[in-house]
């Protein structure tokens, strides 16, 4: 995408780095309560099999009492007619 030459092992060596962080936000604690709920969609632009397609990464984001956001789910669906919302529910 940026023109920049990555190798499979360059690939891993920065997954490696960044796991820890992403399970580390994944296992933070959350409220016990959110006193709004927001769930959308944002849809982006990719390339696959030579083509360019529509995706949509689902998001579902919680307000606090102190009227912090928290991103509570995120979810990529692989299959084009997978719905989107059951497994938040």
């Amino acid at each position: 995408m940026y023109e920049i030459p990555l190798s499979a092992q360059s690939i891993s060596r920065i997954t490696d780095k960044i796991m820890p962080l992403v399970e580390e936000w994944q296992n933070r604690p959350l409220c016990n309560h959110y006193y709004f709920v927001f769930m959308d969609a944002i849809h982006y632009k990719v390339k696959q099999n030579n083509r360019i397609v529509s995706k949509a990464a689902y998001v579902v984001i919680g307000i606090d009492d102190d009227g912090y956001k928290d991103v509570l789910w995120i979810w990529l669906p692989v299959k084009k007619k997978e719905a989107p919302w059951p497994q938040f529910y």
